[in-house]
């Protein structure tokens, strides 16, 4: 149970500093979730062996090992379609983000068109105006 909540608190950790890392990128703050907290057996057990090659006890080393990658995999399949609702419920957020961005630089385009046009017709800027004045 100890180890349930160490793997829970870490991936919680990791989930946000990813958030803070990748803002924007919500399939890297997916990647580096699992990437960060999940290491396997495959790593692992070379690992202590080459490590520990001529102990008795290398079996008890392995141990929390084996206890901590099921559990890894248990939980995160049971956090994976929580993110991956996430990622695209953020995915679709950026999309509409950006795109009221692009409306909006196209407004002011538009505008600033608009008030060109404007002093155009009149006879040009202010600027010009009190030039004229002056002379």
């Amino acid at each position: 149970a100890l180890l349930l909540v160490i793997l829970s608190f870490l991936m919680g950790i990791a989930w946000m500093l990813l958030g803070i890392l990748f803002r924007n990128e919500p399939k890297l703050q997916a990647m580096g979730l699992f990437g960060c907290t999940h290491k396997t057996v495959a790593m692992g057990v070379p690992l202590i062996n080459a490590i520990y090659e001529r102990d008795p006890m290398v079996g008890l080393y392995t141990l929390p090992l084996l206890i901590w990658h099921p559990m890894q995999l248990v939980l995160g399949t049971a956090i994976a379609p929580r993110v991956a609702e996430y990622v695209e419920n953020r995915e679709n957020e950026l999309v509409q983000c950006q795109q009221q961005q692009e409306e909006q630089h196209q407004q002011r385009e538009e505008d600033n068109f608009d008030e060109n046009a404007w002093s155009i017709e009149v006879g040009g800027t202010d600027d010009n105006a009190n030039d004229a004045a002056k002379r």
